[in-house]
C-alpha cells in the first residue's frame, strides 16, 4: 500500500488542528477517556492494556504543548495529484485516491467539531436500500472518533472505535444492577458467579463487535428514514448554541427518532426479538435519552427478562408518535429563530420543547 506521504501529512496536521481548537467541548472525564483511547490507538494497545501512568501523563503533556503551538493555524487543503482540495471535499478526496482499500472520512461532531480520518476498507454492502461501508484498522483518526456516520445517503462504520467504545462501555455497565445489562451479559456468557468474567470479554470482543454491528447500522438507516425532524433543524440549533442544553436535548430527539422510527434501531431489535441488542441499548442510554424513551425504559423495567415483543412494538410505536408532534415544534422554532434574540430562543425552547418533555 503506497500512500502519498504529502497527503498523509495534511490530514494528519487537519486532526490536530481539530483537536486542538476543539478539545474544550468535552467535560473533564470524557477529555481524559478520549484522551486514554487516543493514546492507546496511537500505541497500537488493546483496549483492555492500560498504559503506565507516567508514560500517559508524559504524551498528554506533549499533546497539550503541541495543541498550543498550532491553536491559531487553520485547516490546511489536501494536496493530491498535484491538486489542492478542500479537506471536507470527502468525494474528490476519495476518487483520487492511489489505493481503493482505502477511505478518507470528514465532516462535523458534536458542537460542530470537525471530524477527519483515514481507514482501510473491509466490506461493503447494502441496509433498507443504504449503501454501507465497514472500516477497520485507522491510519489517521482525530480524537473523537464517532463511530457511524450517514454522508451523502451512504453509511460509514468504524470499526476499531467503536471496539474501543464498547470495552469501555461494558466495563462502565458492569456494576449496574439493570437486569437488562445482565441479560446481554448472559447472551454472550460474560458472567462468572455474578460478576464479569474480564478474560472471557477479551476473547469475545471482537464476536460480540461483530454480532452487535447491525445496531448502530440499524439506528444510522433510521437517521436517514425518519422524516419528522428535519436535519437542518438540528444543525441551525446546534451551530447558534454549539455545548449547550439545546445541543444535547435536539441531539436526544434526533437520536430516539431515529432508534424509534418504524424502519429504526428499535423495530429492527424488536423483529429479530434479539435480546442481547436490546439489553445493550438500554445499557446505552444516558440521562437524555432516558427521559426521551419513557415508554420504551417503563416497559424494559417491568419486562426485560421475558418480553412481549408486540406489546414492545406498541411502546416503541407510542415513543415515535409523540416525539414526531415535538420534531414539528423543533421545526418551526428554527424557521423563527433567525429573527429571535438568543435568550428569546431559549426560553422558546424551554416553553415549547424542553419542559413539554419533561425536563426541568
Amino acid at each position: 500500500m503506497e500512500l502519498n506521504d504529502q497527503l498523509l501529512r495534511d490530514i494528519r496536521f487537519n486532526c490536530d488542528i481539530t483537536d486542538a481548537k476543539d478539545h474544550g467541548i468535552y467535560s473533564m472525564c470524557t477529555m481524559v477517556l478520549k484522551l486514554r483511547n487516543h493514546y492507546k490507538w496511537e500505541h497500537q494497545v488493546e483496549p483492555w492494556s492500560e498504559p503506565e501512568p507516567a508514560d500517559l501523563l508524559d504524551w498528554i503533556e506533549k499533546k497539550e504543548n503541541y495543541w498550543e503551538e498550532i491553536q491559531q493555524a487553520s485547516l490546511k487543503n489536501l494536496r493530491l495529484h498535484d491538486q489542492s482540495i478542500e479537506p471536507f471535499n470527502v468525494e474528490l478526496v476519495n476518487e483520487l485516491l492511489d489505493d481503493s482499500t482505502l477511505y478518507y472520512g470528514a465532516g462535523y461532531g458534536r458542537s460542530m467539531k470537525s471530524i477527519f480520518f483515514l481507514a482501510e476498507v473491509l466490506q461493503q454492502r447494502s441496509v433498507a436500500d443504504l449503501p454501507v461501508m465497514i472500516l477497520g484498522k485507522e491510519l489517521i483518526r482525530e480524537m473523537a472518533s464517532p463511530f457511524a456516520m450517514l454522508q451523502n445517503n451512504q453509511i460509514i462504520i468504524r470499526k476499531e472505535p467503536f471496539r474501543y467504545f464498547l470495552w469501555d462501555q461494558i466495563q462502565e455497565m458492569r456494576s449496574s444492577s439493570r437486569s437488562s445489562i445482565q441479560q446481554f451479559m448472559s447472551a454472550y456468557d460474560l458472567l462468572k458467579d455474578g460478576t464479569l468474567n474480564q478474560q472471557q470479554l477479551k476473547q469475545k470482543l471482537d464476536l460480540i463487535v461483530e454480532q452487535e454491528l447491525e445496531m448502530i447500522i440499524r439506528h444510522e438507516v433510521g437517521e436517514y428514514k425518519q422524516n419528522a425532524l428535519r436535519s437542518n433543524t438540528v444543525k441551525k440549533l446546534i451551530a447558534r448554541f454549539p455545548g449547550s442544553r439545546i445541543e444535547y436535548i435536539c441531539r436526544g430527539i434526533k437520536d430516539v427518532l431515529a432508534d424509534t422510527c418504524p424502519e429504526g434501531l428499535l423495530a429492527f431489535i424488536i423483529k429479530e426479538q434479539k435480546l442481547s441488542s436490546l439489553g445493550l441499548f438500554l445499557g446505552f442510554l444516558d440521562g437524555v435519552r432516558e427521559v426521551l424513551l419513557k415508554e420504551i425504559v417503563n416497559y424494559g423495567k417491568q419486562q426485560w427478562h421475558l418480553p412481549d415483543w408486540q406489546k414492545f412494538g406498541q411502546a416503541r410505536e407510542h415513543c415515535w408518535q409523540r416525539l414526531e408532534h415535538v420534531a414539528t415544534h423543533l421545526n418551526e422554532l428554527a424557521e423563527e429563530m433567525e429573527k429571535l434574540s438568543d435568550p428569546t430562543v431559549s426560553e422558546q425552547f424551554e416553553q415549547r420543547i424542553a419542559a413539554p418533555l419533561g425536563f426541568t
